[in-house]
């Protein structure tokens, strides 16, 4: 017997549930991780929900300028919708500003578990001790000294902050080296930073 065919919101309700998304604008599927999720807001207004977790019908888009500036000016998410829809003319703005701010509250997560810590030496003698999951290094710092910080160590680094709001995460006015132990929020900074790079057109 023939199995009964799916309508486009049944395919969207179990990618939905699924381990993959699907980009509205590419049509290509990957981690949700990796994505961007949108839902309605009041008024028809296209809402980033960077945490996955607002009530609606998401959206998803691949984390890439290229494809937000697309699904932006080519009507995909009134597609997607399948009615009128506002998308804000900061949208990728919005997008930079929140996972920014998704990273440092993450590191501040971890100093104050005892999960983080900041400073050259500290990050060095984590690294030395095995204890760094991750290192997130200022944006505006020394290529040369993050590479020296390393010594070929295969440890995962991101740089989606400059120092300054590195720094703040601390209580410092700047900071250039950090390290987070193994865990969820040292993958939840490499995902969200991922994003972030992403949005830059950075590799």
């Amino acid at each position: 017997m023939a199995e009964p065919s799916r309508t486009p919101d049944a395919e969207d309700a179990a990618e939905e549930r699924g381990p993959l998304r699907r980009c509205i604008v590419t049509r290509e599927s990957g981690p949700k991780e990796r994505m961007l999720r949108f839902v309605l807001g009041p008024g028809g207004v296209v809402v980033p929900d960077l945490a996955g977790k607002l009530p609606g019908r998401g959206m998803w888009l691949s984390a890439r300028a290229d494809v937000v500036e697309r699904a932006a000016s080519r009507g995909a998410f009134a597609r997607a919708a399948r009615c009128a829809v506002t998308v804000p003319a900061d949208l990728a703005a919005q997008l930079r500003a929140g996972l920014e701010r998704r990273i440092a509250e993450r590191i501040g997560l971890a100093r104050r578990a005892g999960q983080a810590v900041c400073g050259f030496q500290q990050v060095r003698d984590w690294l030395q001790q095995g204890k760094a999951g991750c290192l997130v290094e200022a944006s505006d710092g020394s290529p040369a000294e993050r590479e020296r910080l390393r010594s070929g160590r295969p440890v995962p680094v991101a740089a989606p902050l400059t120092s300054a709001q590195l720094g703040a995460v601390f209580g410092r006015e700047s900071a250039v080296h950090a390290a987070l132990s193994p865990g969820r929020l040292a993958e939840g900074v490499l995902s969200d930073a991922a994003r972030l790079a992403g949005l830059r057109g950075e590799e």
